[in-house]
């Protein structure tokens, strides 16, 4: 991520009246930093959202969000609008109120973020220490650089899955489950130009 604005003045309302110019951006601390995302990035996004929303209409879990939303803390983390390349909501959780919102207002119970090997590591630690800090029980750090996932929880344990491991919903997406390498699937249909893998 890149950090535009050093100043710490902005506000979520700049945010939203930025209306297309800010989409491929957070704010964190009244800071606007831009989010670095790829085609690899989004296709595996899409390939998780596509598998926890299956699993979540049919069994009538709750809400899953693609990657674009807004979500701001209000005063637990001033201006700071996050948005997560998937985030699950469970039901009942998710007030009427707020489907007219430009920015939930809705800690997540579980978030994704995709890191493409041009993000710094210690920069997605920030965020998952503010997502667990503000009560998301599970945060999923998809690795495309190493194809593996590290599963964050809310009691601090964390959990490395390679490609033969096996992601779990536990308790908080309840029997959802996919095998890592189903993740990553979306490459085989892909020829990178040059010979570059992602």
């Amino acid at each position: 991520m890149n950090v535009l604005l050093e100043t710490g003045s902005l506000t979520p309302d700049d945010l939203l009246n930025m209306k297309a110019e800010g989409t491929g951006f957070e704010l964190v601390d009244g800071r606007l930093v831009e989010i670095n995302r790829t085609i690899f990035s989004c296709l595996v996004s899409g390939q998780l959202f596509s598998f926890l929303t299956a699993h979540c209409q049919e069994h009538r879990l709750g809400w899953v969000f693609v990657q674009g939303l807004g979500f701001e803390w209000g005063p637990a983390a001033p201006n700071t609008v996050r948005k997560p390349d998937a985030a699950f909501i469970r039901r009942g959780r998710l007030p009427t109120s707020e489907w007219a919102e430009e920015f939930c207002h809705v800690v997540p119970d579980l978030a994704v973020e995709i890191v493409s090997p041009n993000d710094e590591f210690d920069e997605v630690d920030t965020k998952v220490e503010e997502y667990l800090r503000l009560g998301m029980h599970l945060v999923w750090v998809v690795s495309l650089e190493t194809r593996q996932v590290y599963v964050h929880r809310r009691d601090g344990t964390i959990t490395k899955l390679r490609d033969d491991g096996e992601l779990s919903g536990e308790d908080v997406v309840p029997d959802f489950r996919c095998r890592v390498k189903d993740i990553f699937s979306v490459f085989e249909d892909v020829s990178p130009a040059n010979g570059r893998r992602p």
